[in-house]
Order: C-alpha cells, then sequence, then structure tokens
C-alpha cells in the first residue's frame, strides 16, 4: 500500500462514521435517533438558511456520493479490478 492509498483509505472511514452518524440523527417521523439533536433545531432556526432536516439531508447526499466515489477509487488503486 502506498501512502496515497492510506489517506484515502482513512479519509472513506472518516467519511462512512459521518454519514452514520447523519443518518442517525435524521428525523424519521416522531422516532428514531433524531431526538438526540434535542435544541439544535432552535439554533438552526435562528441561524437562517433553510430548516435542519434540509442541511442534513443535503450533507448526507453529499457524504453517500463522497463515500461511494472514494470506495470506487480505493478499489481501482488497490488493483482488484
Amino acid at each position: 500500500m502506498n501512502a496515497l492509498t492510506i489517506i484515502l483509505a482513512v479519509l472513506d472511514i472518516i467519511v462512512c462514521v459521518v454519514l452514520l452518524v447523519l443518518v442517525a440523527i435524521q428525523d424519521v417521523g416522531s422516532g428514531g435517533l433524531g431526538s438526540l439533536a434535542g435544541e439544535v433545531d432552535s439554533f438552526l432556526d435562528r441561524a437562517g438558511g433553510g430548516t435542519k432536516e434540509e442541511k442534513l439531508k443535503k450533507l448526507t447526499s453529499i457524504m453517500a456520493i463522497s463515500f461511494a466515489i472514494l470506495s470506487v477509487v480505493l478499489y481501482l488503486l488497490t488493483g482488484r479490478a
């Protein structure tokens, strides 16, 4: 493994963990782990620029696409293609 592969693997793991956290804190109706965010709603509403759900949805999409791209690049770099 060269340095680039190691750096991309670590970045892929970080993106994966962030993606898991984002999915876990999103509201799914009235239950789920979204209640962990608690008071964040009022802070984000005052900050403007969209609701918490919109920001989480957009960030989740970005992280999912980043995770997929990084995973494919890592697959190709390791010579298993």
